[in-house]
């Protein structure tokens, strides 16, 4: 029997978010936080919440310390219905994120260490029992795409905001299948989709924010979706969500353009909460 299982390699992180009236100007001063909470981060524990939460069967494997922060990320995310596979590092990586007015800063407190060559071949080997694989951008994707073989399963890779020349991109964009990412990086998306296309996967799809997303297929083909409605809390982890309705609902047998409306509904699950997804609302306390 083929399997069902998604597998998602990358980050999965413990963050403290503080919102401010307006980011700190780059000089000594004092000023005030508007709010401020502590959760579970990462790109890829995003995509894999959301996809638990459509009764998806996901593993993430992720790298993580057995420190506190480590460990009430396991458990959270575990709680969360996603299966959990920790590849051992030194430390957890822990971020603060600054944000005002939509903008964001990011400090890493703590990153993780490279996974041994042990932990890199289990992973290997998951991916190759897998239906499909999310591979995000990471040094744990890097050793993992030097090990697979040429015949695999799916590749799905979040290129987040790619500009079109980024060698760290490279090696992630010409193993996929299929390629996600925002429109941050361009102010020409279609013009992007098709050099990554012509690069080897067969579809790619760019989000728009606000304006919604766009899609092309490897035979020319456009799609368009607007954003779904919604009440906007914070705008964290929309693009892991929605990329993970696209999926799920690819993975469903639906086509490119019902996938992208079930990508722009999932997006409104992240939107609406202060977390990745609402359940983490349900299973952790944040600190105001």
């Amino acid at each position: 029997m083929a399997s069902s299982r998604i597998v998602i390699a990358g980050p999965a992180t413990w963050n403290h978010l503080i919102k401010m009236d307006h980011l700190p100007e780059p000089v000594p001063h004092t000023q005030f936080a508007q709010s401020a909470w502590h959760t579970v981060g990462g790109t890829s524990a995003g995509k894999a919440l959301h996809l638990a939460g459509l009764a998806a069967d996901v593993e993430l494997w992720t790298s993580l310390d057995e420190d506190t922060d480590g460990t009430r990320v396991k458990s959270l995310l575990e709680t969360a219905g996603v299966h959990v596979q920790v590849i051992p590092s030194k430390d957890t990586e822990r971020h603060v994120n600054l944000m005002a007015g939509g903008s964001r800063v990011s400090v890493y407190v703590s990153t993780v260490s490279a996974p041994t060559a042990a932990s890199v071949a289990a992973l290997c080997e998951a991916v190759m029992g897998a239906r499909v694989a999310v591979i995000d951008l990471s040094v744990v994707g890097q050793h993992l795409l030097d090990l697979l073989p040429v015949e695999h399963p799916p590749l799905w890779m979040d290129l987040h905001d790619y500009d079109g020349s980024s060698t760290f991109h490279e090696p992630f964009l010409s193993r996929a299948s299929t390629v996600f990412m925002n429109d941050d990086g361009t102010d020409d998306p279609w013009t992007l989709m098709k050099s990554c296309l012509e690069r080897g996967p067969q579809l790619a799809v760019c989000t728009l924010g606000a304006k919604g997303a766009i899609a092309l297929e490897a035979d020319g083909t456009r799609h368009q979706v607007a954003a779904a409605p919604a009440t906007i809390v914070d705008t964290n982890g929309a693009g892991d969500a929605f990329m993970a309705g696209f999926l799920a609902a690819t993975l469903n047998g639906n086509d490119v353009q019902e996938a992208l409306s079930a990508a722009a509904h999932q997006a409104t699950e992240a939107l609406k909460t202060r977390h990745l997804h609402p359940v983490l609302a349900e299973l952790w306390q944040p600190i105001d």
